[in-house]
């Protein structure tokens, strides 16, 4: 039996559901528009769809690290309530989406076939919409390699709201303690507003901008130019220090800045560290 585009577009209406979706569905139960709904039902597509355009405000971000520590990922996804992202089931779901792109990688996690079989990731996502009667947003997905020696270390906040990935480079092995101080730098970024690891790093745009608010505010002094620009430059260097993790104050120890912290911990076991990237997702 053929399927016209005009039944396609009607058991969209219906259901809500993409128009490869209804071909599909159309197919298999030979162009009965009834006996596709109900397909799609099953499926849980249309109950999908159908709350598709709900707010998702809340959620979860989780991280999985490989044995060898060598391969990190971190996945953020949305829900409608609080009392979902708590659920036994969400939080499962959390788990294996962090698993599968620490398989697979991050690139077009939905389309990913699952790792174990049993479909697409998308596939999962929409039964988990159906089961747990809430839309789900997967926000963002990230994996995290290290070539080398070192370690990737990460936190995720005891609300399940925040988490942290850190690459940590050595110049040559190291004991446990470097796992350790992983998760510690893991959990200052966590807790602090970082934009990049040092000043050379952070956006173009957003330094510029920086330097036009802090620039339009020295001259409002009235002082002389030289003056402004002097004032300028010391506003920035603490723009810097502020947003950048090297020069932040280690959470654990306010006394001493990120950047010593890790020229310390060199020291004490014969090493050179440094923290080669970073991720964190948050609500």
């Amino acid at each position: 039996m053929e399927i016209t585009a005009a039944k396609v577009m009607e058991l969209r209406n219906i259901t809500g559901v993409g128009m490869m979706e209804c071909k599909k569905a159309l197919n298999e139960t030979g162009g009965d528009l009834e006996s596709a709904s109900e397909y799609l039902r099953k499926k849980g597509m249309a109950v999908a769809a159908k709350k598709a355009d709900r707010e998702t405000n809340e959620g979860g971000v989780r991280i999985a690290v490989s044995p060898d520590k060598k391969t990190g990922a971190i996945v953020h996804l949305a829900c409608e309530t609080d009392f979902v992202s708590r659920n036994d089931q969400f939080q499962e779901l959390l788990g294996k989406l962090a698993n599968q792109a620490l398989a697979q990688g991050e690139t077009d996690l939905e389309n990913q076939t699952l790792a174990g079989g049993g479909g697409k990731v998308s596939d999962l996502l929409t039964q988990s919409i159906s089961t747990m009667g809430e839309n789900l947003r997967l926000i963002g997905c990230q994996r995290v390699n290290l070539s080398g020696e070192g370690t990737i270390g990460g936190y995720v906040h005891s609300n399940g709201r925040i988490g942290v990935l850190v690459a940590v480079s050595s110049d040559k092995p190291c004991d446990g303690s470097l796992e350790e101080l992983s998760r510690d730098l893991a959990m200052h970024i966590a807790a602090s507003q970082v934009f990049s690891i040092d000043a050379e790093e952070l956006d173009k745009a957003m330094v510029d901008k920086e330097r036009e608010i802090v620039t339009a505010q020295a001259k409002e002094s009235g002082k002389p130019d030289n003056v402004v620009e002097k004032m300028v430059e010391g506003r920035m260097n603490k723009f810097f220090k502020e947003v950048t993790l090297l020069h932040q104050p280690f959470v654990k120890n306010p006394d001493k800045t990120i950047a010593q912290v890790l020229e310390d911990f060199g020291k004490s076991k014969g090493v050179k560290v440094s923290v080669s990237r970073f991720v964190k997702l948050h609500f």
